[in-house]
């Protein structure tokens, strides 16, 4: 275990502010980043790439760990702070100046990492999106991802769930997702004005039969009207109204009443029409 230098001393030396426009809030309590890093679990030796690293922290932590590192950051402030941990852990942290938007991640670290990180807030979601709709089973062995509280619970949530919805359908239908820790909002810097949570997402096998773009084009069109009900939102789904009925699936329900297995198994049936 390597002892890393106070987290405000580091920010204060490199004269680092969280920038709004970046959706940059910074994690200062090491025994919290530890505790982030042992989520996925044993990580010596392991690949990990981290998403918006900031002045390290997190880094530090899965670098004490036993992981090797590729750390991608927009900020070019927080640069020299991140040279600092790969002086450090010398050959075990790569960091890419780059917006991760535009990063193809699976040649850059190989099949079976880690994504681990603290997403900056205004690009979480859209980067869960892409990593859940990679090619399956993806590259990725596993996400540990901090979100505002009410996106994991929209990850999380169950069928007749208020948070339930396209995005629980897509984190859920070939992968299993859970809340892993909860954070304050107090412990970060600045303190965001929601509380956020830890989610920690494995692959499951694909359910045999199912097209990821038919099942997209249904949870669209009926989450899009999730107050009509689904003979009305789905009309503009060819066959799907049939295949409700050929399942047993009342066309009176709502979207939010159908379970993940439920929009499976109308996915499959259209996707073998």
């Amino acid at each position: 275990m390597t002892a890393l230098p106070p987290l405000r001393e580091v920010i204060a030396r490199h004269g680092l502010s969280a920038t709004k426009a970046l959706g940059q809030n910074f994690l200062l309590d090491r025994q919290l980043l530890s505790r982030i890093a042992a989520i996925p679990g044993d990580l010596d030796g392991q690949s990990v790439y981290e998403v918006g690293p900031g002045p390290g922290g997190l880094t530090g932590a899965l670098l004490n760990a036993g992981a090797r590192v590729t750390a991608v950051e927009r900020d070019r402030r927080c640069i020299p702070a991140l040279a600092e941990l790969q002086a450090l852990f010398p050959g075990r942290l790569e960091v890419l100046e780059e917006d991760a938007l535009k990063v193809d991640e699976a040649p850059l670290v190989g099949r079976g990492a880690h994504v681990v990180a603290n997403l900056p807030y205004n690009v979480g979601t859209a980067l869960l999106l892409r990593w859940l709709a990679a090619e399956w089973k993806p590259w990725w062995a596993s996400l540990t991802l901090m979100f505002q509280k009410e996106v994991a619970e929209r990850i999380v949530a169950d069928a007749g769930d208020e948070a339930y919805g396209r995005l629980a359908v897509a984190a859920q239908w070939r992968a299993a997702p859970r809340i892993a820790l909860p954070v304050h909002r107090s412990a970060f810097v600045p303190p965001p004005k929601v509380a956020s949570a830890v989610v920690h997402i494995v692959p499951k096998d694909a359910p045999d039969g199912v097209d990821a773009a038919v099942l997209e084009r249904l949870t669209a069109a009926a989450f899009g009207q999730r107050r009509k009900m689904l003979r009305q939102s789905l009309k503009s789904v060819p066959n799907a109204l049939d295949a409700l009925q050929g399942l047993g699936i009342a066309a009176e329900r709502r979207a939010e009443t159908v379970s993940v297995a439920e929009w499976v198994a109308v996915a499959r049936a259209l996707s073998s029409s």
